[in-house]
Order: structure tokens, then sequence, then C-alpha cells
């Protein structure tokens, strides 16, 4: 391989030439070990502790012990708590409570909100990188300002809270370089409330937050209508351009444009990340990129996010049951209707969360992203040269070169160089191409793509 990389090479290009091309990674035995301890009977145990609270609606009572979303926020930080001691002092938790004013909308009365969050704090003091996993802990049945009629919320969303509250009992045994944060938001249902708050926190507080998966409707396989069952395939939304792009004034449109990296934002770079890493570890799963920031008439707390430019994707199920959503309970001709947990599937369930874990893992274990990556465009050639610098922390192996047809929706090859610089025999005009640290155990940092370096 490497005499036919130097007659394709030209001389003035001193880089190293790649040394193999590698599509499949190993297993890191530690993050296959945390993955195998994700529980469907412990996932079926929070789900059942949270509908347990009859209702969690974010205007239900704040202030009984045994019912509404107070009682269930102060639930979920006595889970993170018990969690804590075997933390070793890395974990903690609170309630970052606030009011919010009545908005005429769907906030009717002056409402303490509370977003439970527990942080994971790294064990590397220079790593400032953070990793948010989130699910939204409130419920509804078809009025969404019906306060008081019982609304399970199984599935919408006690599966994706349920997922966070697993997560945090797996993860806070194990050390990670950095910081790993697991979210239950409050007020989804009346308009995306919570995740609103906690984005707008991350951004004043210029929080290096650098991925976000937000878990929301992910543990039913049987939809309605078209009785699909099928319990072997995730979706994850992602959108293709930044979320922050209209506000843009570095001329980040022209480049986007002229260069064809309209698919290739934060967020859809994060998306096909955690389509390999997750069905690097999870068997039986395959995860379906969808590329759309989410559903038609829907919404989702990755959104705020999205909005503000973090890199924030979301996972659901594949195929819904809208009999078992935003309803209220009954039964007509012959169909039960309600997000009961008697419909879900918490192996399927299990296989999702774990999906969550093997992600956050492996880019809590990756060194940082490499920094100021350039592709050479200032000559003609059918080869391609890019350049990058070291991250700023993590303990770098070497790093892989990502390339992909410009058709193609996933990467199709890695090289492994440990230079800060590579010279492939590809046209530039004809692939895609980005960059990924690598540490000592293979970890991947997230893909940064080349910005044409036209000095």
């Amino acid at each position: 391989m490497k005499n036919r990389y130097a007659l394709v090479i030209p001389l003035l290009f001193t880089l190293i030439r790649p040394a193999s091309a590698q599509v499949i990674a190993n297993r890191d035995p530690k993050i296959a070990d945390l993955v195998d301890q994700v529980s469907a009977d412990s996932l079926r145990a929070h789900v059942d502790g949270l509908v347990s609270f009859g209702t969690r609606s974010t205007l239900s009572d704040t202030k009984s012990s045994k019912q509404g979303i107070g009682a269930a926020r102060r639930w979920i930080l006595g889970k993170f708590n018990h969690y804590a001691k075997s933390s070793g002092g890395r974990l903690t938790a609170t309630i970052d409570t606030w009011t919010l004013p009545a908005d005429g909308r769907r906030v009717d009365v002056p409402t303490e909100m509370g977003n439970v969050i527990a942080t994971l704090k790294g064990t590397d003091p220079t790593d400032k990188r953070v990793f948010l996993v989130q699910g939204h802990l409130d419920s509804r049945v078809t009025g969404v300002m019906n306060r008081t009629a019982v609304a399970p919320g199984a599935n919408d969303d006690g599966s994706g809270t349920a997922a966070v509250i697993e997560l945090c009992r797996v993860m806070s045994k194990a050390g990670f370089p950095a910081t790993i944060v697991f979210a239950a938001v409050s007020g989804e249902e009346q308009g995306l409330l919570g995740a609103e708050h906690l984005a707008e926190q991350y951004l004043k507080n210029n929080v290096n937050m650098e991925a976000l998966l937000n878990n929301d409707i992910m543990g039913s396989n049987h939809s309605n209508e078209t009785n699909i069952i099928d319990n072997t395939r995730l979706r994850v939304f992602s959108e293709g351009l930044p979320g922050n792009l209209m506000k843009d004034t570095t001329g980040r449109i022209a480049q986007i444009r002229q260069f064809g990296n309209e698919n290739d934002g934060k967020a859809r770079t994060l998306a096909r990340y955690v389509k390999e890493i997750g069905e690097r570890y999870v068997d039986n799963l395959e995860i379906m990129l969808i590329y759309r920031n989410d559903r038609y008439l829907r919404g989702g707390d990755h959104t705020p996010f999205v909005q503000r430019g973090f890199a924030a994707v979301r996972l659901t199920e594949m195929n819904e049951n809208y009999n078992h959503q935003h309803q209220d309970l009954r039964t007509e001709n012959g169909i039960e209707y309600g997000d009961y947990a008697k419909f879900m599937d918490f192996d399927y369930l299990r296989k999702n969360t774990a999906v969550n874990l093997a992600t956050l893992a492996n880019l809590a274990k990756a060194p940082a992203m490499p920094q100021a990556v350039t592709i050479e465009v200032r000559n003609l050639t059918n080869s391609t040269t890019l350049y990058w610098k070291a991250p700023a922390t993590g303990n770098v192996k070497g790093y892989y070169v990502l390339m992909r047809e410009t058709s193609w929706p996933v990467w199709q090859k890695k090289f492994f160089t440990t230079k800060l610089g590579m010279t492939m025999p590809y046209s530039k005009d004809n692939y895609y191409f980005a960059v990924q640290a690598v540490s000592e155990d293979g970890n991947e940092s997230l893909p940064v793509l080349p910005v044409p370096n036209l000095r």
C-alpha cells in the first residue's frame, strides 16, 4: 500500500502516508463491561417508580410526598444521591429550581420548576469537556393543562428518564477524564421549558458541552395503525446545519454553501458518531439516522441546545404508538388508550439505554477533539492533504482521518497516523474528510471537519 501511495503523492508533500484504512474498531473491554451492566429489570423498576406518582404534569402538586411532579423530582434526586455513595465523591446531585411566571399559553399560574441534575466530575482536572444526557420527567394526558388526571407517562417520557437514572447508576461507579451530566428536566410538555432553562445556563456560563443525547419515547416496539413490532431499530434525529446559523456574521453560510457541507453540522456529526459507537457495542440493534431535527408536529428537549449552537440529537423508538401518548386513560372501540408500562418492551429499552452508555463512555474516555483542522485547497491536485494541531487535553495515541463519498451517509474509511497531518491519494473534490483524536485504549473523539486553507 505504501508503494501505491508513493506513486500518486507529489514530492511536494512531506507528511506521512496513510498506514492503514480501518473500518471496524474493537470494543473497549471497560466500556463493554459497563454496557453489560445495564439491566432491563432495573429500568422497569425506575419506570414503575415514576408511574407511582400518579401524574407528573409540570402544573401538578409540588408539595406532596406521594403525588405529583414535586415528589417525582425528589425521588429521582434520592436515586442520584444513593448512587453518589459509590462514586468516590465524584457524583453530586441537586434540583435546580426556579419560578416560571404564567405565559398565557401552557403555564396559567406562576409555577415552581425543577430540573434534577447529577454531575459525575471528570478525573482529569484539566479536562473541561462536558457530555450531557437527558430525558424529561413530566407527563401529560390529552389536555396539556390537566394537572390532576392520572398520567402514567411510562414511555413518554418515563423511558428516557429511566434511561438517565440507569446510566447514572452504572456509570457513577466508573471514572472518566471528562465530566458527564445526567439530567431529568421538567416542562417538556408545556414547551421545552426545563431544557430551555438548562441550555441558556450552559450558554451564559460558557460550558464546554460537546454533546447532548436527548432520550424521549424510547421504550415501545409496537406501532399503532401499521402494527409493526420491531425492537431492532432505534432512530436518531439530527439537524444538518448549525442551529444558530441564522445569527452568523462570520461567513459560515457562504462557506457551507461553497464547499457543500450542508450535511455536516455538529448535530449530524454527533448522530453519525452515535450510530458507529452504538452499533459497535450493542448487539441486534440498527441505528437509523433521521435527517431532520425532529418529527412533524412534535418537539424535543434537544432543540433549545441545537438553537444555541450545541451538538445535540434526539434518540427515539423506531415505531411510535400514538394510542399510548398524550391520551386520557380509557377504552374505546376495544382499544385501550394510555401510556402504561405494560405496553413497553424493557429489553428494547435496555438496548437503547446501552447505546447512550457506549457513546457517552467512549466520548468521555477519548481525548479532546483535534484543533485547527484544515484542508489544503490552494493547489489543483488529485490528492488531499489535511493538517491539524493536537487536542487541548487527553493522552493521544494517534489520529484517524475519516473519509466518505459525498453522497454517502456515514464514514466509510479510517486512516490512522501518529503525525499532525496526512496526504491521501483521494481527490478532495470527490470525498468528505474529518479528523479524530484517538486514546491509548482506542476511544475516538468527535470528528472535526476541516476548514479550507485559502491563504
